[in-house]
């Protein structure tokens, strides 16, 4: 069973997309599910979901491990012509996954408690982006 999402982000940020990934997955029985962001300038994440500020703090890391092209300390990138944050998004996607498997039990992500599935916009400007899905029952 395969399918895509479509996620609409608003620039850099964690977007969480568990709750249309379960609704997908409803009565799906168990096996594995593989997930993959089909872009190079975004992840994918499994992460708190109970309290956002984990994700201002990620955001503001990871912001301040690769900072923008412009700054000062990025002046050695070559790959520039698509703006200051473009190679940046490609380097912070090489650091964190881009694809997650999951086991599924009786149809339900085998999540812990405080965990939830997010996209991570690494671009400034919006995007739509996609994410392959792909479950195989056991």
């Amino acid at each position: 069973m395969q399918t895509r999402f479509e996620i609409a982000t608003r620039g850099q940020g964690l977007y969480e997309v568990t709750c249309p990934i379960a609704t997908w997955l409803n009565g799906s029985g168990d096996g594995l599910l593989t997930l993959l962001v089909r872009h190079t300038s975004a992840s994918l994440l499994i992460q708190e979901n109970a309290d956002p500020d984990v994700q201002r703090d990620l955001l503001a890391y990871f912001s301040r491990l690769v900072p923008r092209g412009d700054a000062p300390e990025m002046t050695y990138l070559s790959h520039t012509l698509e703006g200051p944050d473009d190679m940046p998004a490609h380097i912070k996607a090489a650091m964190l996954p881009v694809s997650l498997s999951i086991p599924i039990q009786q149809g339900r992500m085998v999540l812990g408690t405080w965990q939830g599935i997010y996209l991570f916009e690494h671009r400034d400007a919006p995007h739509t982006r996609q994410v392959a899905a792909h479950f195989r029952a056991d």
